[in-house]
């Protein structure tokens, strides 16, 4: 299984990036579901409203937003398991709708698929 790429949803989208995956617990604003086509829209790993509340992108947050999402993951196998059959078959690219590029979710979901294989 390749590590999946990761894009914010606003970007534009290549040959490059096989099966794209929304990864955000809410539908991404100014977006119509119509314009992304055929992206899978997998809200199951996505952090969970209280978590992404508490963090609200706040940078200082972030080590800590790092390892209560990855104790959300570890509690949601099912999830995971369809992610990664997802990810085995072609490339991903993982798709979230943070401004800050340094510090979103899909960064750390992205991490954890590696790292537990």
């Amino acid at each position: 299984m390749a590590n999946p790429q990761i894009k914010r949803v606003y970007e534009r989208r290549s040959s490059d990036d096989g099966l794209c995956v929304l990864v955000d617990r809410v539908w991404p604003r100014g977006i119509s579901k119509e314009k992304l086509g055929d992206v899978v829209w997998f809200k199951d790993v996505a952090p969970s409203t209280e978590l992404r509340k508490w963090f609200n992108h706040r940078p200082e947050r972030w080590k800590q937003f790092c390892a209560r999402y990855a104790a959300e993951l570890d509690r949601n196998p099912d999830a995971i398991a369809k992610l990664r059959a997802i990810c085995v078959r072609g490339p991903v690219t993982l798709l979230y709708s943070a401004r800050d590029v340094a510090h979103n979710q899909a960064l750390v979901l992205a991490e954890y698929l590696g790292a537990h294989r």
